[in-house]
């Protein structure tokens, strides 16, 4: 945990366009590899219903929660389609030495 930043994943762990659930703490997080190898991190649970969102589906820059289909941009936590109203938090994210690592506030 050097300088904030946690060791959550191995970069190849993650599928491009895909998301992978990350426990630490207590808290679930979600990891996304977005086209073009970018990594962002949100907090891991819809807003809406408390629904894990690496059960759901990236596409594009969003990710589309699996029980009622809300979605949000993973690269801003905005909510971007009903039902879900309240932003998802993000977390920074850095790629170093093949791994993933993420600040967590």
């Amino acid at each position: 945990m050097a300088d904030g930043w946690i060791d959550a994943c191995a970069a190849d762990d993650i599928e491009e366009e895909d998301v992978l659930r990350f426990d630490h703490a207590g808290r679930t997080f979600a990891i996304y590899r977005l086209e073009g190898d970018a990594y962002f991190a949100t907090d891991g649970l819809c807003t809406h219903e408390k629904v894990h969102l690496a059960e759901g589906f990236v596409i594009g820059t969003l990710i589309e929660c699996p029980k009622h289909n809300g979605r949000f941009d993973v690269r801003s936590g905005e909510a971007k389609g009903a039902p879900v109203c309240i932003n998802l938090a993000t977390h920074p994210v850095k790629q170093e030495g093949g791994r993933i690592y993420l600040r967590i506030g």
